[in-house]
C-alpha cells in the first residue's frame, strides 16, 4: 500500500516546468558527489509540443532540442560545486548558445544521522534574452529525501528570484519538484516526476497561467559509476509545453589522492 498512497500524495502537490526551463529537467537528491569525484552529466530534453511563436522576444520551444553539460565537483564529505552548459538547437537557428549557471550545494553529514536526507542547493546563472528575457537568476532550492526499502521519494520546494529582466519586481516564485520511484529490480526503478512554477510565492497564479509538467520516468541502476535517467513529460495546463521527452546520462569519475614526499 506504500506506494500507491506515496503516488497520490505526489499528485496532491501537483508541478511544472518552467522552473527548469526545459533545459535541465532533474528532481535533486540530497547526496551530494563525493571529494576528488567528478560527475559529467549530459540533460538532452526535446520538446515535441510547445510554444510555436515568438512570445516578448523570446525564441518558441517547439521542436527544439536542447543539450545541456552538468560538471559537478566534489569539495568535501558534505559540499560540491556544479556548473551548467546550456544549449539548444532548432530549425532555422542551429546550434546556440543559451547561457551557464553555477550551482553550490552542501547537504547535513551522514554522521548526524537524520531520518531523512537534507541539502540545501542554491544557483546562480545567465541564459541569453533570446531564449529568456529574465537574463539574470537565481535560486535556492532545499532537498528532502528518503530510501526506505524499495521507495524513493524526494522533495524540492524550490525559489526563485530574477536579478535582471522584466520580472525583477514580482519577488520570490515558488517552484517545488517532486519525485516518487520503485524499485522493481536492482536495475530498473521507476515512478513519476513533477516540476512547477506557482509564480509568486505570495500571490500564487491561477491554475490557467502555473506551468505543469508531469513525468512518468525511468532510472537503470547499471552502475553507481552511471545515472541513467529517461522520461516523457505532459504538460497540462495552457502555459506549458505540451510533450517533452528528456534523458539524463551521467558518469562518475574518481581522482586518485597523490601523496606528498
Amino acid at each position: 500500500m506504500k506506494f500507491p498512497l506515496a503516488v497520490f500524495m505526489l499528485i496532491a502537490f501537483a508541478a511544472a516546468a518552467r522552473a527548469q526551463g526545459n533545459y535541465e529537467i532533474q528532481v535533486y537528491g540530497s547526496e551530494t558527489v563525493a571529494p576528488r569525484t567528478t560527475m559529467v552529466e549530459l540533460h538532452s530534453n526535446f520538446t515535441a509540443d510547445g510554444q510555436r511563436r515568438f512570445v516578448d522576444g523570446v525564441d518558441p520551444t517547439y521542436r527544439a532540442q536542447h543539450e545541456t553539460i552538468e560538471i559537478t565537483q566534489g569539495v568535501t564529505d558534505w559540499s560540491e560545486v556544479g556548473f551548467y552548459f546550456f544549449t539548444s538547437e532548432q530549425s532555422g537557428t542551429g546550434v546556440q548558445w543559451v547561457g551557464d549557471h553555477i550551482r553550490p550545494r552542501v547537504r547535513a553529514p551522514e554522521s548526524w544521522h537524520w531520518p531523512v536526507g537534507v541539502s540545501l542547493s542554491t544557483e546562480i546563472g545567465y541564459q541569453r534574452a533570446f531564449f529568456d528575457r529574465d537574463t539574470w537568476t537565481w535560486e535556492i532550492r532545499p532537498i528532502v529525501d528518503k530510501q526506505q526499502g524499495r521507495l524513493y521519494w524526494s522533495i524540492n520546494p524550490a525559489l526563485e528570484r530574477t536579478w535582471h529582466g522584466p520580472d525583477v519586481n514580482l519577488g520570490l516564485d515558488f517552484a517545488p519538484n517532486v519525485k516518487v520511484s520503485w524499485n522493481f529490480t536492482k536495475v530498473v526503478a521507476g515512478g513519476v516526476e513533477y516540476y512547477a512554477d506557482y509564480g509568486d510565492i505570495t500571490k500564487i497564479a491561477s491554475l490557467h497561467d502555473q506551468q505543469q509538467q508531469i513525468f512518468p520516468a525511468i532510472d537503470l541502476n547499471v552502475s553507481p559509476r552511471w545515472e541513467i535517467n529517461f522520461g516523457v513529460g505532459v504538460g497540462p495546463t495552457a502555459a506549458t509545453d505540451h510533450w517533452i521527452i528528456k534523458g539524463i546520462l551521467g558518469r562518475r569519475f574518481d581522482w586518485p589522492k597523490h601523496n606528498r614526499r
